[in-house]
């Protein structure tokens, strides 16, 4: 029914709001956002809006678009983790659509739906720009690259445990280096 930012937070948001010149403030509209969904579990009841929207000086409802806009902010409940598979073409042609099944699968919900354990909401992404590292997936804040189902199986058991895999490649690719190592300018002097 009511919210207002934790003392961290607060500062934090008086931050984002102090790089804009007076009359202005609205424009950290998105910061904010980011930082109440954060304190909230990942989504914006109403009352962070409206709080958000009184501390910019701004109409609610222009908060409102913002959050209705913009997919990255959550106007319901969502599952402590958040999981989304690239589906662009890149990831598409070498196996996302298997990895979203696997993952549906193995959380018991399909996209756009939350794992009614309450650990995942499942969503597909157009591009997260790592195309050279498709498929993708990407877990709250951090990339898996070179994803298969198995790997998608493996990382959300890993989430369930209370483990968080670390993050890149779930091959032994290095970063961007072609699967089995660099194959050219191997030698001295090359």
């Amino acid at each position: 029914a009511t919210f207002a930012f934790d003392a961290d937070n607060q500062a934090l948001a008086e931050k984002h709001i102090a790089k804009y010149p007076e009359g202005r403030e609205a424009s950290a509209v998105m910061p904010l956002l980011d930082i109440a969904q954060r304190q909230c579990g990942g989504w914006l009841p109403r009352a962070a809006m409206e709080h958000i929207a009184n501390t910019l000086d701004m109409a609610p409802i222009r908060v409102y678009e913002v959050v209705s806009f913009y997919e990255m902010y959550h106007d319901t409940p969502r599952g402590k983790h958040e999981l989304r598979v690239c589906t662009t073409t890149p990831c598409w042609l070498r196996g996302s659509a298997d990895i979203v099944s696997a993952c549906e699968d193995e959380m018991g919900c399909k996209v756009g739906e939350t794992s009614a354990d309450g650990m995942f909401s499942l969503g597909e992404f157009e591009c997260l720009g790592a195309c050279v590292n498709a498929p993708v997936v990407w877990v709250d804040d951090d990339y898996y690259e070179d994803v298969d189902p198995d790997g998608a199986r493996k990382l959300i058991k890993a989430f369930r445990k209370g483990e968080c895999p670390k993050p890149g490649p779930m091959t032994d690719r290095q970063k961007s280096a072609p699967a089995g190592g660099p194959t050219t300018l191997t030698g001295v002097g090359e």
